[in-house]
């Protein structure tokens, strides 16, 4: 994977590189996640370079970064796993607390491990970019989806009269945003179901919204 796009957000434009990460960027890498992810945030759960080892040898396909101005400006990562439609789960059980090593060479869903993109490049849509990549990786490899647990940053305000699973239905029907579920259904996605206790998350009081791209090109 190695795609070159010119990104703009109306002031101001820019020629960007999508590619797989190697061990040369694991600095960047972590530095992309400490500005995405700042105090009160816990910096050990910030990727560490074990990690990031596993990601490459392991997966280097599902290892990719967005490069702009010379610098990584976001990362995505994934593995493979056979889930079955409706399968309950964390993301420490799903992802082996992002060490990937439960990745299943010939696995039909294609898992999202993380994705971020450093504030100051938000604005260019980069996020989109690297999950347009993260599709097609999905058809080059044959897998039969792309799946995630996207947070729910916004429940929090509805939880009181809300269930999870009512909050998803009431964003997908565009009656509530919220900014990543919103902002993932933009990019293709369809919510399928509720992860509860999917993570330490405050604002989506320990819910995902489960998140999934089918491969059109598979019946």
């Amino acid at each position: 994977m190695r795609k070159r796009i010119i990104v703009s957000d109306g002031s101001r434009t820019t020629e960007a590189e999508i590619r797989r990460y190697t061990r040369d960027d694991f600095k960047a890498l972590i530095e992309v996640q400490a500005e995405s992810f700042p105090p009160p945030y816990p910096s050990e759960l910030w990727w560490n370079e074990a990690q990031l080892h596993e990601h490459v040898t392991r997966f280097p396909e599902g290892a990719l970064c967005v490069v702009a101005d010379g610098k990584i400006a976001g990362s995505m990562t994934a593995l493979r796993r056979t889930l079955a439609d409706g399968d309950g789960h964390s993301w420490a059980e799903v992802t082996d607390d992002g060490y990937i090593r439960n990745h299943e060479p010939d696995g039909d869903t294609l898992y999202v491990v993380d994705l971020c993109v450093r504030p100051a490049y938000r604005s260019l849509g980069l996020g989109i970019w690297l999950i347009q990549s993260m599709h097609e990786t999905a058809v080059h490899l044959g897998c039969r989806r792309l799946l995630s647990g996207g947070r729910m940053p916004g429940y929090h305000k509805q939880a009181d009269r809300l269930t999870p699973e009512q909050y998803l239905t009431e964003v997908a029907a565009g009656r509530l945003r919220d900014p990543v579920v919103s902002f993932l259904i933009r990019c293709g996605r369809i919510p399928v179901g509720v992860a509860r206790g999917y993570l330490e998350d405050e604002e989506s009081c320990g819910n995902a919204a489960l998140m999934e791209w089918r491969n059109p090109f598979l019946a």
